[in-house]
């Protein structure tokens, strides 16, 4: 609980903010900080919004900023939160209203056609794009997720499908209709 001990240290006296560095999945650490310090004010300033963004939220985070933010949007996010305000970097708007008006993952797969092997919306996805010929880090950038979460999908895909390689991967993408041969 490393990045809890950090923020109950900066965390200035009466204040309802803090501020941490955490390497855990944001969820985790907002929820571990919202529990040490009930009225702390949480804002995420993280490398990707990726799918721990909504569980975030839910946590108890108050805005949600990526990385590659300004100075000025950083500075902005922090007073707005401490204002008692929310603030939420563009990217993490457009996730958080595609899951409130678009159909549930589960559902808008099954509508569309079973997956093969088992396969999961997401890893789908990521099997389309191998198949197009993107590369680990072109597909994290298109999905909003880290190179680790990538290659965590692409070892699932893998097992999956029984492939051993991204060549099999495509070969079976292509065999089972989730590629096309333009793509």
């Amino acid at each position: 609980m490393i990045g809890v001990d950090v923020c109950a240290l900066v965390r200035p006296a009466g204040s309802p903010s803090a501020a941490c560095r955490c390497q855990a999945p944001t969820a985790s650490r907002t929820a571990q900080l919202r529990d040490r310090l009930p009225s702390a004010r949480v804002l995420v300033l993280t490398t990707y919004a990726d799918d721990d963004t909504i569980p975030a939220l839910r946590a108890g985070a108050c805005g949600y900023l990526t990385k590659d933010a300004s100075a000025e949007q950083i500075e902005a996010a922090i007073r707005a939160v401490h204002a008692g305000q929310t603030h939420l970097d563009p990217l993490v708007q457009e996730r958080l209203v595609a899951a409130v008006t678009g159909p549930p993952p589960e559902q808008a797969a099954a509508d569309a056609h079973p997956l093969p092997a088992g396969l999961t919306t997401r890893e789908a996805e990521v099997l389309t794009l191998l198949a197009a010929g993107l590369s680990n880090a072109e597909i994290a950038q298109r999905l909003f997720v880290s190179n680790a979460t990538v290659k965590t999908h692409i070892n699932r895909i893998f097992a999956k499908t029984g492939a051993r390689d991204r060549a099999q991967a495509v070969r079976y993408a292509h065999r089972t209709g989730l590629a096309s041969p333009s793509a």
